[in-house]
């Protein structure tokens, strides 16, 4: 019997729905590859860290899918939802993912345009005559 675990992340407007099973290792995002959908290998090193943490790089198979946002939001979301779903599965993976910082859901937003202005910060030019 496979053992299951699921869990969600989030990182900017990325959302990452992740599944944990058994398996060999083998990493899927969006029915892709992950040395498919993300050709950078900082990316792809970025989305295995919580699986190193937990040192169970070959001990589980990682489906993953993933909405909105871009890449770098994208593998945020995913290695919140691994990290999760790691602790879903073994409750003493707590400590070192909490000490790596993979369970901190990171609040950074877009910050949204102000009626009056521009932008979300910018002001229209000011002339004085």
């Amino acid at each position: 019997m496979a053992q299951i675990s699921a869990a969600t992340g989030r990182r900017k407007t990325a959302i990452a729905r992740v599944t944990l099973k058994d398996g060999s290792g083998k990493i899927v995002i969006n029915g892709s590859a992950l040395e498919d959908y993300f050709t950078h290998v900082t990316l792809q090193n970025n989305v295995v860290i919580p699986l190193q943490v937990a040192s169970a790089t070959q001990k589980y198979d990682v489906t993953a899918k993933v909405t909105g946002g871009g890449l770098v939001g994208q593998v945020g979301a995913i290695k919140h939802a691994m990290a999760r779903a790691l602790l879903a599965s073994d409750d003493q993976l707590r400590k070192p993912l909490r000490d790596a910082g993979l369970l901190t859901r990171d609040p950074r937003m877009k910050e949204r345009k102000k009626p009056g202005q521009p932008g979300a910060r910018a002001r229209f030019q000011f002339s004085k005559r």
